[in-house]
């Protein structure tokens, strides 16, 4: 089974932009469906974005659309978040995720990393 470790978080100033990525091992990176999913202090955890395995097809929340990249390098069997124009409101630990195919539903996951905070300042 894959193992999914983020990095990239950190502090950041509202309309700044940071770049997640996603490294997976011990497993078929590309035979997955990966996602992005948040969480902020006293909330569930949300949905952010999601790729498909040949990353043909991406959803996004609406929350981040147009703000948000989400894409992936089979080759480096590593996926990335781009944000930009952050908002104090995209604080969260973000989370990725991988699942047999693309759904912005958090139960079709079974594989998920430990975590990366985002901090954005007003």
């Amino acid at each position: 089974q894959v193992q999914l470790v983020e990095s990239g978080g950190g502090l950041v100033q509202a309309g700044g932009s940071l770049r997640l990525s996603c490294a997976a091992s011990g497993g078929t990176f590309s035979a997955y469906a990966m996602g992005w999913f948040r969480q902020a202090p006293g909330k569930e955890r949300e949905f952010v974005a999601t790729i498909s395995q040949s990353g043909g097809r991406r959803i996004y929340a609406d929350s981040v659309r147009g703000r948000f990249a989400i894409s992936r390098d089979n080759a480096k069997n590593t996926m990335y978040l781009q944000m930009d124009s952050l908002k104090p409101e995209d604080t969260a630990v973000y989370y990725c995720a991988a699942a047999p195919d693309v759904s912005p539903l958090r139960r079709m996951y079974n594989v998920w990393g430990q975590g990366t905070q985002v901090t954005v300042s007003s």
